[in-house]
């Protein structure tokens, strides 16, 4: 079986090199609404079947964050045509390989599998669209499942909290302000019939977008998709929610104690918007070229020249609705959190006050010319694209075109836009440090 999976990997990679560089895709809808996108690529004898849900944690509400999460590990419990347990099993004892992963903003499930297994793939999807199992012995193992998670990967991982931070003291009114995996608590305390509920307002084929990618017949395909989910009902139409932000006007200072770290962390944040919008698109130039790897020029500056920091770095969120633009900093030595805020903010008024240079410029524009070819270079890739662009942009054809967008921002805009959202009035400071409490824990 480790075989099989290695050449399907294999095969997965090599499938999408020829077609990196031009993404051609069909798609269509189905009378319950469910918006179906094909990409045709026979160069491997793979294919990659996916569904992507527009639910996210932000979809939830404040006394039950956690929800959507929760949702993507329950709907693989079972189905009432898929006994509890055996989905994993059924997609291995095929040659397949399956995964799903949750946002603020959607919920994506994927199978790859070789090609003559699409029928099978498309089967599984409908089934845990319309005979998914939500019962109590499903939902109490997950909770455990989670609860393992939250431990392993935030409460006892060296600044595993960071994000959680930073988002509550970034959003007052957004769903933003809680984290993916939610409370425990909240989770705890919910009925069975609160999930059923939340399974049967959002899981619903109006609420998604399904792809089929690789190597496949789109005759037979369609045939395979009307006969699966053809016949499941539409549900109810969902009405999302606007929640507005009041713009930051005065730095936000915050603390946030970790009992698992020796070395404090300076964490500098800035709200951005939407990542749809041109401004969202210029921000991801600015943090590449601030931030982004040892070359960056942060990096070399409070790294490599003067050393006052054992890292630098960063992490861009876009996101539906607004972004952030998180920097962070582990000071080194006598050196302090607010010495490396100062080295930070005098590298950010050189790009509110000066142009780049046409040599860093240029290098940006290579940077994301290659992401661009890296981000649809396999045909996992292109899939979760797709979903993405149709989804959370409203626009397929950006898998093709958004690298026209990036061209087409100038060195002016790059410096306007550092003006205009990159400012110390306008972002929250963090202190996250050791816990004096620790030897408590």
């Amino acid at each position: 079986m480790n075989k099989v999976i290695i050449m399907l990997s294999t095969a997965l990679m090599l499938g999408g090199i020829a077609s990196a560089q031009k993404i051609a895709f069909e798609e269509y809808d189905l009378d319950n609404g469910l918006h179906v996108i094909l990409h045709n690529d026979p160069s491997a004898p793979v294919v990659v079947t996916s569904v992507m849900y527009h639910v996210g944690s932000k979809d939830e509400t404040p006394d039950r964050t956690g929800f959507a999460h929760f949702f993507e590990h329950l709907l693989f419990e079972g189905t009432e045509n898929i006994k509890r347990g055996e989905w994993f099993k059924i997609v291995t004892s095929n040659g397949g390989v399956n995964n799903a992963n949750t946002s603020d903003d959607r919920t994506y499930y994927y199978e790859v599998f070789p090609s003559n297994n699409l029928e099978l793939a498309l089967w599984m999807e409908s089934e845990r669209l319309m005979h998914p199992v939500i019962n109590k012995i499903g939902v109490d193992t997950q909770n455990g499942v989670i609860k393992e998670e939250k431990r392993s990967r935030y409460d006892n991982q060296p600044y595993g909290n960071i994000i959680g931070a930073v988002k509550e003291n970034m959003f007052k009114n957004h769903p933003y302000r809680w984290t993916t995996i939610g409370s425990m608590e909240h989770l705890d305390a919910a009925t069975l019939e609160e999930f059923q509920a939340f399974n049967k307002k959002f899981y619903v084929p109006n609420n998604a977008v399904l792809v089929v990618a690789g190597d496949f017949e789109n005759a037979k395909a369609k045939e395979w998709i009307e006969k699966y989910f053809g016949s499941i009902q539409r549900g109810k139409d969902i009405k999302k929610q606007t929640f507005v932000e009041e713009p930051i006007t005065q730095t936000i200072r915050a603390k946030y104690e970790d009992h698992n770290i020796q070395i404090p962390m300076v964490v500098a944040t800035y709200r951005t918007p939407s990542m749809k919008t041109r401004d969202a698109r210029v921000l991801d130039l600015i943090s590449s070229y601030l931030s982004d790897g040892k070359s960056s020029k942060l990096y070399k500056k409070i790294v490599d020249e003067k050393k006052m920091a054992l890292q630098i770095d960063a992490v861009g969120f876009s996101q539906e609705d607004y972004g952030m633009y998180i920097l962070y900093g582990l000071p080194m030595g006598t050196h302090t959190s607010e010495d490396l805020i100062k080295e930070v903010d005098e590298e950010i008024v050189k790009m509110q006050t000066e142009l780049i240079s046409t040599k860093d410029f240029q290098k940006l524009k290579n940077t994301f010319d290659n992401r661009f070819v890296n981000k649809n270079g396999n045909l996992e890739g292109i899939a979760e694209n797709l979903a993405t662009y149709y989804l959370l942009y409203g626009d397929v054809n950006l898998i093709n075109s958004e690298i026209d967008l990036l061209h087409s921002i100038t060195r002016e805009e790059i410096r306007d836009v550092a003006k205009k959202y990159l400012n110390p009035n306008q972002r929250l400071i963090l202190d996250y440090v050791p816990s004096k409490a620790k030897s408590q824990n």
